[in-house]
């Protein structure tokens, strides 16, 4: 099974960061993180002529944007095109 997004959409592999520690050694829980925004890799693109990302694109959407879904034991992230921020280079 595969799932490929339409229109504007796009979908992408989110990249989960690496548990934060204090300087003390502990450790930061999800729900204290202050994050406003979120890592993901471009593995489908929709059929709109005018997404700017391309496949294999690492990018930054903000972490309201979209809808996340577990697939194959991987968390997704669905966001339309406009959601996207910015291209990591």
């Amino acid at each position: 099974m595969k799932i490929k997004p339409l229109g504007k959409r796009i979908l992408a592999k989110k990249i989960e960061e690496e548990e934060r520690k204090t300087s003390g050694g502990i450790v930061i829980p999800e729900s204290a993180k202050s994050d406003k925004v979120v890592r993901g890799k471009v593995l489908a693109i929709g059929n709109d002529e005018k997404i700017e990302v391309k496949e294999g694109d690492e990018i930054i959407v903000s972490s309201f944007a979209g809808t996340e879904i577990e697939f194959k034991d991987e968390k997704l992230l669905l966001v339309k095109s406009s959601d996207v921020l910015a291209v990591i280079e």
